[in-house]
């Protein structure tokens, strides 16, 4: 957990730079990408590295792009699965702090990452959480999970949301207000998500959720926008000032998440939490920003 209250990602490299390097080891690191990635960020000294993957494709791919590789341990695994068992075996030996992908299918990856030898098990359901810095908030806002978890059950968003508060926790955020999306801010026997939604809040009150105050359900306009929540006649700890919005699915949260992107011209970091270690899985689809930002959250949370 950090000192200080971290709000925008200026703050997170500050305060990654402010700390001794961690050690960041990449599966399947032949790739374009992921290599402009990891030397943005050994410029930025936010994270030394160790590639594990085919050595001569990572020289190749590294002379192509002007990329010195020098100073950068690499571990020679031509097999892009066995690459990943490598990488994982490094972050739960200790001798790395954060395990990032690389060229790898993201099924093999994971298989590597919950490997009951080697892996990085705790127990919780592995989730994707993102972090924005938004235009007109003077706060980082976090969204979960919309990267993982198709159609989560209680139990596993319970899980979803512990995650999420550990980062928040590592941003500054304690506690951390944490508003459970649905489409109406009441309670509808109609529908699930509402139910599921004030069954977390209780869980919370009850101490089976902890270092969160959760609340919902909670329309997005209400759990962001103060105004909204008064309008409404919403009197809750968190409406209007959420930190981690909780959305019901996997569409729900993708969709939030890119339009925030896409639309609001938002700034996306993310990471998979529920393992031992952070574990950065990064989309091609991704700015360099965002692949550089991601790193330096692992790194932070590392």
């Amino acid at each position: 957990m950090t000192d200080r209250l971290l709000k925008s990602f200026d703050d997170i490299l500050n305060a990654v730079k402010d700390k001794s390097p961690k050690r960041v080891a990449v599966a399947a690191a032949q790739d374009d990408a992921v290599l402009e990635a990891v030397q943005g960020a050994r410029e930025q000294k936010i994270a030394d590295f160790t590639l594990v993957g085919d050595i001569d494709k990572i020289k190749a791919t590294a002379d192509k792009l002007g990329i010195t590789l020098d100073d950068v341990k690499v571990v020679h695994e031509p097999d892009d699965r066995k690459a990943a068992y490598r990488a994982v075996s490094l972050v739960s030996s200790g001798e790395a702090d954060v395990l990032m992908k690389g060229l790898i299918n993201t099924a093999d990856f994971l298989r590597a990452v919950l490997d009951k030898e080697v892996g990085l098990r705790t127990g919780r359901v592995l989730s994707h959480t993102a972090v924005y810095e938004l235009p007109g908030f003077n706060r980082l806002i976090m969204i979960t999970d919309g990267g993982m978890n198709i159609a989560p059950t209680l139990q596993q968003k319970a899980d979803i949301i512990q995650n999420s508060v550990q980062l928040a926790s590592v941003l500054g955020i304690s506690p951390a207000k944490v508003a459970i999306l649905a489409a109406v801010e009441v309670v509808n026997p109609d529908m699930p998500s509402t139910i599921e939604a004030a069954a977390l809040a209780k869980m919370t009150d009850r101490g089976q959720i902890k270092g969160a105050i959760v609340d919902g359900p909670l329309a997005l306009d209400n759990a962001i926008n103060l105004e909204a929540a008064k309008h409404k006649g919403i009197i809750s700890p968190v409406a209007g000032m959420a930190d981690i919005l909780v959305t019901p699915n996997i569409e729900a949260g993708n969709m939030l998440g890119k339009s925030l992107v896409y639309i609001a011209k938002g700034k996306i970091a993310g990471l998979v939490l529920g393992a031992a270690k952070p574990v950065v899985v990064t989309s091609r689809a991704d700015t360099y920003e965002a692949k550089i930002m991601s790193i330096g959250l692992g790194a932070l949370f590392g």
